[in-house]
């Protein structure tokens, strides 16, 4: 056989074979004939390189125009994001000057990379309309006007894995910046949120981030905007004075009810102690009734919650909507069980000046005061888990 006849085209060194065509190779040139193949051959080869160049630039065209189409959507979808924090965290009113503003050498010193520490202030405001949230008709605080009736100190962990609450009794004796020896819940009626912020710090040398306060007539609302919260009474109370009787079970309680809850004292055996807890129970049945739903792991039901928030709860003015807004998605892995609660350490009833105050612990309340400055709570509950007073299962 003609060895002519056995000869088969291949493409000139350079040009593009048409098994190998890459979209991120410029194989761009002229072919030249190396004679061993016929001219149509040729003519044909040369017309394959210029579709090629043809699929190239149209793959190329597509490829930049869905980047930009990609681009678009990613910034439309953030651009969505940022609205829905910023509309719903705008809805929350802001406090201003909520802070002490002593110098920063009067105050305790800020520990980087320890979590976030709130103020959590609920208000026995002497108003028969709101007084905190988008709906006040009247300023969160007027001298003389309301006294702190609950104070909790809400420490979340820097990694978002857990959070701590602890509450300080409203009659605990305490020194109150420019007014001497008081109970503490005077501090918020003397000074407002700045004067109240002072004495916990100067109280526990830890320094708060942030301060929430809510007035009795927002906790209603609160309460029943989320649609009532689930308690349950482990044992008959009876009434007692101007104490209601609480049955032995389960209560679906609407905001009227739930505010009588978690007020009462009177009916309780260790009085403003067990109110507290009663509080606690409260706060700790509301977040499991909100985690368990999904509300922060859900941009719009995270979005619906902070709206709710917003109309019965001030914030101070260094929280910002962004703020807000990152704070609840970063804790969309959190669990009602991996919140825990407790009051300051107890020292002791007394009366004082013809008051009946609570001491606190000193002594024993350092190691609380040092573990929730460096964010170590949970190595702190783990060491005093039979010493501290926590939350247990069934509260009065």
């Amino acid at each position: 056989m003609d060895s002519k006849d056995d000869t088969q085209y291949e493409p000139a060194e350079g040009a593009p074979h048409p098994a190998s065509l890459s979209l991120f190779e410029d194989r761009s040139g002229t072919e030249e004939a190396d004679g061993s193949g016929s001219s149509g051959d040729a003519d044909e080869a040369a017309e394959a390189a210029k579709g090629a160049g043809r699929r190239k630039r149209r793959t190329r065209r597509v490829l930049i125009w869905s980047l930009v189409a990609l681009l678009l959507v990613a910034g439309g979808c953030a651009g969505a994001v940022y609205w829905t924090a910023d509309h719903y965290a705008s809805s929350v009113d802001r406090i201003p000057d909520a802070f002490p503003t002593v110098p920063e050498s009067a105050q305790p010193k800020p520990v980087p990379h320890s979590g976030m520490t709130f103020l959590l202030v609920g208000l026995d405001a002497r108003s028969d309309v709101a007084t905190t949230g988008t709906d006040a008709k009247a300023p969160a605080w007027k001298v003389g006007a309301a006294r702190s009736d609950t104070m909790m100190l809400l420490h979340i962990s820097a990694d978002r894995k857990s959070a701590s609450v602890v509450s300080i009794a409203r009659d605990t004796w305490v020194d109150i910046p420019g007014h001497g020896k008081a109970k503490i819940n005077a501090a918020y009626s003397w000074g407002g949120p700045a004067l109240m912020i002072e004495t916990v710090q100067n109280l526990t040398n830890i320094r708060i981030d942030h301060i929430a306060v809510i007035d009795w007539n927002g906790f209603r609302s609160l309460t029943d905007a989320v649609g009532g919260v689930d308690i349950t009474i482990p044992k008959t109370i009876e009434a007692r004075g101007d104490a209601r009787q609480w049955d032995a079970g389960a209560h679906h309680m609407d905001g009227q009810e739930a505010l009588l809850y978690v007020r009462e004292r009177h009916g309780l055996p260790n009085g403003d102690l067990d109110r507290t807890k009663r509080q606690q129970n409260f706060l700790r049945a509301l977040m499991k009734q909100t985690l368990s739903s999904g509300t922060l792991s859900s941009p719009g039901r995270l979005g619906g919650l902070l709206q709710n928030v917003g109309d019965v709860v001030s914030v101070d003015s260094k929280l910002s909507n962004t703020d807000l807004y990152d704070l609840g998605w970063s804790l969309r892995g959190l669990r009602a069980d991996d919140v825990r609660f407790m009051n300051a350490p107890f020292g002791g009833f007394d009366t004082i000046s013809g008051q009946s105050v609570v001491l606190m612990d000193k002594a024993a309340a350092t190691p609380l005061w040092e573990a929730m400055r460096n964010d170590r709570m949970d190595q702190y509950f783990a060491e005093h888990r039979t010493t501290s007073d926590t939350l247990g299962e069934n509260v009065r």
